[in-house]
């Protein structure tokens, strides 16, 4: 059965990007189609500078997010990344692997580490090897398909790199996974900067739109979204971004296509309009369950400790069997 992983980072509120890009996936279609994790990848929100209770505070709202999203814990292997020592132990070894300039090539650490540099502030070691834990998270577990966004595709290639370096130098050990990604909607857009992605380590809110937003928020800030020069509503991803981000948003809502759904509409302000509706219903029943589970925290906690159980017997013996093929002696 074709095995899955995946995962979230704990430094923002999960946003619509999140949803239609990645989560909605892997609730309707992935965890039914094979065997497959979904991870809350707290290690990752340690490579800049963070406030330790609030990784807390996301962590566990992420989790309840992804299981009021529709995870279910009886299909797929829902769990925190940290509560999973092979993640680290696979990561170090793997560092072993990866060379210097292939770490400075990734086009987010040149990107993330500019801005820290420009904010004054010092660009942590972790920043630079995370990609290495990145792939430590796919390869412990025998991972076939990694669905993600298109800023995440250089990372995957190197997860493969790594798997095939390692099975070439020290036997083979890992599958060599590949990078899966939604047709529509796998890159939202921000409302007010349509040519950046909907980030939740976005500071400003206007122009994202979260998870738990309000019904009136989400439909101000729809209502709100820039748009561009011109009157003719045209879908063009180079030369007309802001309307061609809302009638992604309208498409992957309401199942429609975006070029036809280009045709119907003679108006910016009733394109507006539709898209916030679909939104707002969308949201609507993931809001609902999340308010049912934030009031039975021992369940999540119990969907936690066993998804953590679930993975920790999947990964051991394929990092110990990493281990002792690079050349570690065996526990006694």
């Amino acid at each position: 059965m074709t095995r899955i992983f995946s995962g979230v980072k704990p430094t923002g509120h999960l946003t619509l990007g999140n949803y239609l890009g990645a989560v909605r996936r892997w609730s309707d279609v992935d965890q039914h189609r094979a065997d497959a994790l979904f991870c809350v990848v707290d290690l990752h929100a340690l490579t800049v500078d963070h406030d330790p209770g609030r990784v807390r505070r996301l962590s566990r709202q992420a989790a309840t997010l992804l299981l009021a999203a529709g995870l279910d814990p009886g299909l797929c292997t829902v769990f925190v990344q940290s509560h999973v020592d092979e993640h680290a132990r696979l990561s170090y070894v793997l560092e072993c692997v990866a060379t210097d300039g292939e770490m400075r090539r990734m086009i987010q650490y040149r990107e993330k580490a500019a801005r820290e540099r420009e904010r004054g502030g010092s660009v942590r070691l972790s920043l630079l090897t995370y990609p290495v834990l990145m792939a430590a998270d796919i390869l412990a577990y025998g991972t076939d398909e990694v669905p993600v966004g298109d800023d995440q595709t250089q990372h995957v290639e190197l997860t493969r790199d790594l798997a095939t370096r390692f099975n070439q130098r020290y036997g083979h050990t890992f599958a060599v996974p590949r990078a899966t990604r939604p047709v529509v909607a796998a890159r939202v857009m921000n409302l007010q900067e349509p040519t950046s992605k909907m980030g939740k380590s976005d500071d400003v809110g206007p122009g994202v739109v979260y998870l738990l937003d309000e019904p009136e928020v989400v439909r101000k800030k729809i209502m709100r979204a820039v748009t561009d020069s011109g009157q003719d509503l045209v879908y063009d991803r180079e030369a007309r971004p802001g309307i061609s981000n809302l009638l992604e948003i309208l498409a992957a809502c309401a199942g429609g296509n975006p070029e036809a759904l280009s045709g119907v509409y003679e108006s910016y302000g009733a394109l507006k309009k539709d898209t916030a509706e679909a939104v707002v219903e969308l949201l609507k029943p993931v809001q609902e369950r999340h308010k049912e589970l934030c009031a039975d925290p021992a369940y999540v906690e119990g969907v936690l400790r066993i998804g953590a159980e679930k993975a920790r017997a999947m990964a051991r013996p394929r990092v110990d069997a990493a281990y002792q093929a690079i050349g570690l002696l065996a526990a006694g």
